[in-house]
């Protein structure tokens, strides 16, 4: 099955450089380019797109991107969002990855290989991710949101502290992706290292094999930080 990408960028010479570097990393690729944010909405309700790559200022609307964000949640929750945008990445970064934007490259400073790369990354976990039933993931895991009891894998309560409840959450809901160290760091309230961070996820593991001697989904990404996968 051809996999399909939305391209939602209003200024058409970046959206056909941007188009042109993916069909040249994977000619088979089918690509919708959209234009202004009415045109995206109605796609985006229409079509499940495997990839969407946007721009969060369209036209006039100068956060268009993030109400299309939103309404990919409401419809495709799940659906890997790159955000290319011209608005500073120290800023936006964590507003984006705050409203479940896979990542975030700002325009300008990117080579074409590095939004290949990103891309390509992007393309292969939810390739990973797609054949995998959201509601087995679901029921593997419980976990409760006010943090009062403990997780649960596959019907057994396990054991954990706090913190490592959270690095667990955290890790589970994004699935498939790699959760760098960075991003660990701020659920860890003290302690922010890297070797506090393998010590929680150690200790995940451990607690998970002990309901589950077969866990192995939590995977190291070297240098980078840890991948659940999917």
């Amino acid at each position: 099955m051809t996999l399909r990408i939305a391209l939602i960028e209003d200024d058409r010479p970046t959206s056909e450089q941007l188009a042109g570097w993916i069909r040249a990393a994977r000619p088979e690729l089918r690509i919708d380019q959209w234009f202004d944010r009415d045109a995206a909405e109605a796609a985006l309700a229409r079509e499940r797109y495997d990839l969407v790559l946007l721009d969060i200022e369209l036209g006039r609307e100068r956060h268009a991107g993030v109400a299309l964000i939103n309404a990919i949640n409401k419809l495709h929750q799940g659906t890997p969002v790159l955000v290319v945008s011209a608005m500073p990445a120290a800023i936006y970064r964590g507003i984006m990855k705050a409203l479940d934007a896979w990542d975030y490259l700002q325009k300008t400073a990117f080579s074409e290989d590095e939004f290949i790369d990103t891309f390509l990354d992007m393309l292969r976990a939810a390739q990973r991710s797609r054949g995998q039933s959201v509601t087995k993931a679901v029921d593997d895991l419980q976990l409760d949101p006010l943090w009062q009891r403990s997780a649960v894998w596959r019907g057994q309560r396990i054991n954990l502290p706090l913190t490592a409840q959270r690095i667990l959450a955290t890790l589970h809901q994004k699935r498939g992706e790699v959760v760098a160290y960075e991003e660990l760091f701020d659920v860890v309230k003290s302690g922010r290292s890297k070797d506090n961070v393998r010590k929680h996820v150690a200790a995940i593991r451990e607690a998970l094999r002990d309901a589950d001697p077969s866990f192995d989904a939590i995977e190291n990404v070297p240098m980078r930080g840890f991948r659940w996968r999917s």
